[in-house]
């Protein structure tokens, strides 16, 4: 196994830490204010559940994008891996001008990890 495979392996294991805490978002974690702009205390609102469970099947999407770029497991098409790191720099950018501070502290730093490793990832396929 080569570098890139290893720095897919890693970006889908956040991706998949990242789905744990969608789903438990959406099942009445209390997190509300760490997530989707901080407006909620405690759990989510239905809406709110709604959109981490679209997040989940994004996050998905992201890892298998990043993983093919790799050569790896679900051998998607090339351009997946773009989308994945447009996707990837969005979030990182959105959680960085947040304005929950506590969101901010948690979701800019591990946005920008990840995006720095699906970097590291597509360029270096």
């Amino acid at each position: 196994m080569n570098a890139v495979s290893y720095l897919a392996i890693v970006y889908g294991g956040a991706c998949v830490g990242v789905i744990g805490f969608q789903l438990a978002l959406i099942t009445g974690a209390p997190w509300g204010r760490l997530t989707q702009g901080g407006q909620h205390e405690g759990p989510l609102p239905l809406s709110g559940r709604i959109a981490a469970g679209i997040s989940v099947f994004v996050l998905a999407a992201m890892a298998c994008g990043i993983l093919s770029a790799a050569g790896l497991w679900p051998h998607w098409p090339n351009w997946t891996k773009w989308a994945a790191l447009t996707v990837q720099a969005l979030a990182t950018v959105l959680n960085w001008i947040t304005p929950s501070v506590p969101e901010r502290r948690l979701w800019g730093p591990l946005t920008f990890i990840m995006l720095v490793i699906a970097t590291l990832a597509v360029f270096t396929a």
